[in-house]
């Protein structure tokens, strides 16, 4: 069993910060990529940013520059920074981990429960 529990989410004005944290816990093996994404009503899921476990980071255009990630390793968590927000920002942010199990050593996706992010203009 893996859970990828996500935290952070809330409702901030434009141009303020949000900091989301996604912890995965379980019968992992090892974590390659974790990442972020993200749904708005009425739209498909999209990528936010993602980084591998040797820190390699991968960002949407329309986040470069305002939001960070990073992540423990050694704690198996995943955060994401995300200043100067703007109410297109607004959506269920996902995280995902790609992650192999002490009994599947073959890499699986997960998918975290989802957290609201609300940006007031």
């Amino acid at each position: 069993q893996v859970q990828l529990v996500e935290s952070g989410g809330g409702l901030v004005q434009t141009g303020g910060s949000l900091r989301l944290s996604c912890a995965a816990s379980g019968s992992i093996f090892s974590v390659n990529a974790m990442g972020w994404y993200r749904q708005a009503p009425g739209k498909q899921r999209e990528l936010v940013a993602t980084i591998t476990s040797g820190g390699r980071t991968n960002y949407a255009d329309s986040v470069k520059g305002r939001f960070t990630i990073s992540r423990d390793n050694a704690k198996n968590t995943v955060h994401l920074q995300m200043n100067s927000l703007k109410p297109e920002d607004t959506a269920v942010y996902y995280c995902n981990a790609q992650l192999m199990t002490v009994v599947v050593r073959t890499p699986l996706n997960y998918w975290g429960q989802g957290t609201q992010v609300t940006v007031s203009s």
